[in-house]
């Protein structure tokens, strides 16, 4: 997978960089590199309530989720202890609970705690 963005104009895939700008050639748009890793770097994490999430925080479930692969329900109240923040995806956080390991869970459904 490729770590050059899409262009910001057009959203094509074919776009390419030379020295310190990424070049679109479909519909010759150039930007500055460092406006695509700012763009990435202002991306915050926040839970339904708008509040800023972090690796190792704690979040409580607002409502009952049904959970893949599992017998068990995520009630509402259940408490994700030392949450990690999922790479590039705002809308998601992996977590444990204390009878389910592995989450993925969508931060609509989270409050921090």
């Amino acid at each position: 997978m490729s770590d050059i963005p899409a262009c910001p104009l057009c959203g094509m895939d074919n776009t390419y960089p030379d020295g310190d700008f990424y070049i679109c050639p479909d519909c010759a748009h150039e930007w500055p590199q460092v406006a695509a890793q700012a763009e990435e770097a202002a991306m915050v994490v926040r839970d339904v309530n708008g509040n800023p999430l972090a690796s190792g925080d704690t979040v409580v479930v607002i409502k009952d989720l049904k959970v893949k692969g599992s017998s068990i329900p995520l009630k509402q109240g259940t408490v994700i202890r030392g949450i990690r923040l999922v790479e590039g995806d705002p809308e998601h956080i992996e977590g444990n609970s204390d009878k389910i390991k592995g989450l993925v869970l969508k931060v609509c459904f989270l409050r921090k705690a």
